[in-house]
């Protein structure tokens, strides 16, 4: 049995759930909306202000999307009553990140910005205040978006680990490289 799947998803105070025609899940939050379609032979229903999921029968597809469409509907209540954030740090000497206008500009050390639209939904800050425009603010209520969005950011220049210099998640630790030493 899926130990994910068999636990209620709590709802939220300031949270509308409703269950729509084909199985699409819709839910309301002080952020914004949310929407999913759920697999037919999967059921979603709402008991004791909690969202249950249950299966149709116990084959090993059943048993994998009841777990996985739980997991789904707890993240998308959580990200209209709270929301995701991802932060991004940029490491190195002229590298600096600027967002004006709806569109990130990144110094990244090439010969040219690289310039960058965020996807509807994502909002963007770069914190000036602290460390010259350096860090970089990903949110918003779709953890999967986010999460594609800094992962988008951070290819664009991955940290080098001889200098450590490059775009790295503000937790992020890298492995340090020693450089060549001197032959004798």
């Amino acid at each position: 049995m899926s130990r994910i799947g068999k636990q209620p998803v709590p709802l939220v105070e300031n949270v509308e759930f409703s269950i729509g025609a084909d199985n699409v899940v819709t839910i309301k939050g002080e952020k914004g909306s949310s929407s999913l379609r759920v697999h037919p032979e999967i059921n979603v229903e709402t008991v004791d202000n909690e969202v249950r999921v249950t299966r149709s029968n116990d084959s090993k597809e059943q048993k994998s999307l009841h777990g996985l469409y739980r997991s789904l509907i707890n993240n998308m209540v959580e990200g209209v009553s709270k929301g995701y954030r991802k932060q991004l740090e940029i490491i190195g000497v002229g590298y600096r990140a600027n967002y004006l206008n709806g569109v990130l500009e990144l110094n990244l050390g090439f010969s040219h910005p690289i310039y960058f639209v965020p996807p509807d939904g994502i909002e963007i800050e770069v914190d000036t205040k602290s460390r010259k425009n350096n860090i970089i603010n990903i949110s918003g209520i779709n953890k999967e978006l986010v999460g594609q969005v800094a992962a988008k950011i951070r290819s664009l220049r991955k940290p080098e680990p001889y200098k450590g210099k490059g775009i790295r998640y503000l937790d992020e630790q890298i492995r340090r490289k020693a450089g060549k030493s001197a032959a004798k």
